[in-house]
């Protein structure tokens, strides 16, 4: 997909007839080479947000897939980085792709709707995940996080400000969202990759409620729409109780 290393459209087609578990295990050694895998410039953004705000001693990357946010966790954890996800092919290439320097590395794969921790992490991260949650499981979501944070430990993540509606990305997006909706509608298992359902002022809410303080951060190195707003956040969601 756009390479010659990425997936034929004939993958595509079978990952998107699958659930969302055997989707991505058939996707795995070819992830990296899709627009699916996070940018760089927005994994090196939020590591160097996060180097302001730390340093942090365990970190987790919830949903990790093949682990390009345990680099950024590698740069701000002291002690130790963790990787969950509940594909197995992901967390195969997460081990063999995965080569930093000074914390120690492990992986874990498990639901990040039941994560199976205590209160064992200063810093959870997580990137291009959400669009795999229905917004009704976000409650849920976060308190998991919440749980596995110790007190006053950080949730954080990259928020993209939405397309405007003169754009083309928004008619992309929306014409995408529009046929994962008819897919599930008509096959079975379900394939959860919506775009457009994870929306800020939700997110923030959701997040106090669970028991999170909330703070913003533009993220400098993306610039600002014409409105003087940002283009990419970082949320930074604080455990307090």
């Amino acid at each position: 997909m756009f390479s010659p290393e990425g997936p034929t459209l004939r993958e595509l087609a079978v990952q998107a007839l699958s659930s969302v578990e055997r989707g991505y295990d058939l996707l795995a050694p070819k992830f990296d080479h899709t627009p699916f895998r996070t940018p760089d410039p927005v994994l090196d953004a939020v590591a160097a947000a996060l180097r302001r705000t730390g340093p942090y001693e365990e970190g987790l990357d919830l949903c990790c897939g093949t682990g390009a946010g345990l680099g950024v966790l590698a740069e701000v954890c002291r002690s130790g980085v963790t990787g969950v996800d509940f594909s197995a092919g992901m967390l195969a290439e997460a081990r063999r792709r995965t080569d930093v320097t000074g914390p120690r590395v492990s992986f874990v794969r498990a639901d990040a709707r039941a994560l199976p921790f205590a209160s064992a992490f200063d810093l959870v991260v997580s990137f291009g995940a959400f669009g795999h949650f229905l917004p009704r499981e976000l409650p849920g979501l976060f308190r998991q996080v919440h749980r596995v944070l110790r007190p006053g430990g950080t949730f954080a993540f990259p928020v993209l400000a939405p397309p405007r509606l003169a754009h083309p990305a928004f008619w992309m997006l929306l014409g995408f969202d529009a046929v994962m909706r008819v897919r599930n509608a008509l096959w079975r298992p379900p394939f959860v990759m919506y775009y457009r359902a994870f929306r800020l002022g939700d997110v923030r809410r959701e997040l106090e409620r669970a028991g999170f303080a909330v703070d913003l951060y533009a993220l400098p190195e993306f610039g600002r729409r014409d409105d003087g707003s940002p283009r990419v956040r970082m949320v930074a969601a604080r455990r307090t109780s």
